[in-house]
């Protein structure tokens, strides 16, 4: 299913995409795949609501809201410290979720403890790292894929 007219593309499908090595359990499991465009801030609160309608009955009271949380940090992260474009997919198994950005540069992040000057910058890997039950980076193609894990019942 293609939703909008904009840069962002959504496609929710019953059939997971090759084994990536994630928790997510393999074929059935419901996924999310968005494209976002290269530096589109919109894209941001877009891949928000989708990972809120793909988590609709999934977990744990306040579950979803951290993979929104934690989405909206990769996300952003890509499209404001890379100038490509990346891809957002997310999928659901039966002892995980989880959510991938792919962007197309291989420069590492890495956590960084946000100066008070900084206003609101400097925290999402922070975010991710306290609040995911797995997190991490791996090299893929040209770039690389910024990756989180949460477990539907954890407290």
């Amino acid at each position: 299913m293609t939703i909008g007219a904009t840069s962002a593309q959504t496609t929710t499908t019953d059939t997971a995409a090759e084994e990536t090595g994630s928790a997510a359990d393999g074929p059935g499991a419901p996924r999310l795949e968005r494209r976002l465009g290269r530096a589109d801030l919109k894209a941001v609160p877009e891949a928000r609501r989708a990972v809120r309608e793909l988590l609709r009955h999934w977990g744990r009271p306040g579950r979803s809201e951290i993979a929104e949380l934690l989405t909206s940090e990769l996300v952003t992260n890509a499209l404001v410290h890379t100038d490509h474009d990346a891809v957002l997919t997310a999928t659901v198994g039966t002892h995980a979720l989880r959510v991938e950005v792919r962007d197309g540069v291989a420069r590492r992040p890495r956590p960084r403890v946000p100066h008070a000057d900084d206003g609101t910058h400097g925290r999402g890997l922070v975010l991710v790292q306290a609040l995911a039950d797995a997190w991490g980076v791996k090299a893929h193609g040209a770039g690389k894929v910024v990756w989180f894990e949460l477990d539907p019942e954890a407290a």
